[in-house]
Order: structure tokens, then sequence, then C-alpha cells
């Protein structure tokens, strides 16, 4: 691993204070390269879910919360991948083949049986259709559909078949089963969400060999993406998803992705949470260190320390100083909450970096109100977090505080813009997105 500089170092340290002190790295970092969405480049991005179609969260409720105003694009979460190393859809009915009434529907009208694109795929068209500026893209993998990327990645010729069999697929629009055609225009890109290369994930096969060919896969999709856009006469968007903790940023080749990709959406969440099932609490998304943070430093020894301190600002110091412009980094924004129990007060009486007997379920934001406690925001780490003495309980997450300064930090530092995981967390009037959409 290459360690900041010493410039970085300095800059980061005066970040903790303010962010602003953090602007020299923007400007060291290298010019803007060229870039699409919006007229001035900014991007706020927003994760549609696929299997939000059961649960209630329609299209349209991004309409109905004024969210749809705040993005510049929504990604479509998921495509897999098949075994044979192409694109497949993980849920062809919800993608394309289930009916959406007219009480659900952005143009409020049924879906009929004989139409050839039903499902979220039609919705993600009428929404295009109302909101011409808007960008849909879909993202390929995720943490349970990354099981092939590694194979499909290995050969020249593997790669050339994966990056032929998404362009079909979604930017050509020919679905399984279809009229040929029948979906093209709906999506303006592709995002590769692999978790993560020479990385288990979820307990997918990986290698060494993944971090070159990680690079090469985008190449090979950016250069297809391009001869697609030729034809078309338009450009192409092509992202990916990149982690946060310093030893998965190790196993990329941050430089050279960052000028092949429009940008990278930084995972800049799920620094802490229940897998350290007896705590102590801690941040998953803070945008600063805080000296308070018992969490192990990286020493020489050890690099890499497992649930090692991490914050947001030093993440972005890290991808800066692989070689990646600011203009290629957008910060990644928590809508759920990670949260621990049997937690005590602690000399503060608000249970952060205290131990916990276990750990609880997740919840979306837009459940965190329900959830009794007190809010709190962290000085030194600009996190957000709740705390109820009485159930012993502790939540952290992202709030409107905690996002506006993130929203600072963003354009301080010249970076691309904002990511969230994912619009169904958000409350019914948008609470986070009218300030997460602050990027653009």
């Amino acid at each position: 691993m290459r360690h900041p500089s010493p410039h970085h170092r300095a800059a980061l340290a005066a970040a903790a204070v303010v962010s602003l002190a953090l602007t020299p790295l923007a400007v060291a970092a290298g010019p803007a390269e060229a870039h699409s969405g919006g007229d001035n480049g900014k991007v706020s991005v927003g994760y549609l879910t696929q299997w939000g179609v059961y649960s209630g969260f329609s299209t349209k409720n991004l309409i109905a919360s004024g969210a749809v105003n705040k993005l510049t694009e929504i990604d479509y979460a998921f495509s897999d991948i098949a075994p044979d190393g192409t694109c497949s859809s993980a849920d062809p009915w919800a993608d394309w083949q289930k009916p959406i009434d007219g009480a659900n529907s952005v143009d409020g009208t049924s879906d009929t049986w004989t139409q050839p694109v039903a499902g979220n795929f039609h919705q993600l068209a009428e929404l295009k259709k109302a909101y011409p500026n808007l960008k849909i893209v879909m993202a390929i993998g995720g943490w349970t559909e990354s099981t092939n990327f590694s194979a499909a990645a290995s050969t020249p010729e593997s790669r050339a078949k994966f990056a032929q069999s998404c362009i079909d697929m979604y930017i050509k629009g020919n679905l399984p089963g279809v009229v040929p055609g029948a979906a093209a225009g709906i999506f303006d890109g592709i995002a590769i969400d692999w978790e993560y290369p020479d990385e288990a994930g979820n307990g997918n096969p990986h290698g060494p060999q993944d971090t070159h060919d990680f690079t090469l896969l985008l190449q090979e999709l950016r250069d297809q993406l391009d001869a697609q856009g030729s034809a078309d006469r338009k450009h192409y968007i092509l992202t990916a998803d990149t982690p946060s903790g310093a030893e998965k940023v190790s196993h990329i080749e941050v430089g050279p992705v960052s000028r092949i990709v429009d940008w990278m959406n930084v995972m800049t969440f799920d620094f802490h949470g229940p897998w350290e099932t007896a705590g102590p609490t801690n941040s998953q998304s803070n945008l600063f260190p805080s000296p308070f943070d018992p969490a192990p430093r990286p020493t020489r020894d050890d690099p890499y320390p497992d649930n090692g301190e991490i914050s947001t600002a030093e993440v972005v110091a890290n991808y800066l100083a692989h070689g990646a412009s600011p203009r290629k980094i957008v910060v990644s924004i928590p809508f759920y909450a990670h949260g621990w129990t049997g937690v005590a007060p602690g000399p503060h009486d608000d249970g952060l970096y205290q131990s916990a007997t276990g750990v609880a379920a997740d919840v979306d934001y837009n459940q965190i109100a329900a959830q009794p406690g007190t809010v709190h925001h962290d000085l030194f780490s600009g996190a957000a977090y709740k705390y109820d003495p009485a159930s012993k309980t502790f939540w952290t997450f992202d709030d409107p505080q905690s996002i506006r300064q993130k929203v600072l930090f963003i354009k301080a530092l010249g970076l691309r813009g904002d990511m969230t995981w994912s619009l169904d967390g958000d409350t019914p009037d948008g609470q986070l997105m009218n300030v997460f959409g602050l990027a653009q």
C-alpha cells in the first residue's frame, strides 16, 4: 500500500476542525476531467432496489417525496451474472414482467398483460419520460450477485463476452423472451459493483489476479460502451462502486480505474456495525476521525487492523493519494442504521464507544424516529447517533445535519457528488434527499 503523503496527512488533520482545510487536496490532485450529468458536473445518485416492488416502495414514490427533483441518476439494483459469465436478470418478474397497477404507476395507467415490458423497467422508462434529464443506470453485482465476477473478468474472451451481453441486454434492450429492442432507451449506462476484487465478499471466488482483471474488465466495458455510444450518438455512463476499507482498496488499481470510469461511487459506509457483536459502539459513516475513537490505528506491523479506525475524510484522502482525481470521487451516504443492544451509557450518557451484549436488526432511516432515545451529534467526527438508556440501545446512521456536513465537504474538495443506498430508506417527505441533493 502507498501511504498518504505528508501533505495529505496534514490536510486531513486540519479537516477534523473544518472541511475547508482539505481544499488543497483538490488542487493537488489535478484538473477536472471530462464528465457527464448536470450543468456543473455534480451528481446525486440514488439506488433503487429491484425488490422494492414487493415491499411497497414503487418508482412513483420518488415523485411523491420530491426525491426525483434532487437526483441526477438512479442506479437500479441489481443485475446478476450467470455462471457462463453473461449478464442475466436476478428477477425477471420484478424487472419487466410484473404488471404495475395505475395507483402505483408513474403515469397513472395500469400495465397490461400484452405490453412487452412492464414491471420496474417500464416504470423507469415512464420516469425518464417525465424527467428527461434523469439518467438511469443498471448496477451489476452487489453483495449477493458478485459470485461470478472473478471468472467473467479472467480472460480477454470472457471480458468481451460479459461486456457484450450486458450491453445487448440493458443498452440495446434485448430481454429474454421479449421482442428484440423492446427495452432500448431505458438505461443510460452500467455500474459495476464487484464486492470485491481479490476479496471473498459474500463467500465469492477470488484471487490476486482480480486486481488487474478488474481494471481490464472496466476498460472492455468502456470500449464497448463507447463504440455503442458512437453509433447511438450519446455517451453511455460507466461507474464503479468501490470499497472504503484501506485493505480492500489496496486490491484495486485506483489510478487506472478512475481514469476509465466516469466516476467511482466510494462506499463510505459500514465502517462499523453488527459484525462487531460486542462493540464497542461506533459510527458506520463518520465524516472525520475522532481523537476519542477506540478503534485500532494502522501501524507498520499491522497496516490493516480488523475493524480499525476509519472516516470518510481518510477514505477520500487515500483515494487521492492513490491517483484518483477529486472529480472521480462520489461520497456514499447510508439511508439506514446499524445498532447494538446492552450498551451502557458511558461517561457522557450517550452510549458512544461502549461495549455491547448484542446487536439490533438494521432499520431504515424512516424507522429511526420511532426508536426510543435521544439523537446526538459528535462534534469531532460529524457523526449522528441515537441512544436510549432505558433499553440500552445504540443506533448509528446519517441524518439531515450530518448529511449537510458531508455536502459541504464534497463541495469544498471539488468531489463529484453523493450517492445513497438506498432510496426506500428515506421518509415519505424526503427528509434526507432534501439535503442530499444539495451536491448538485
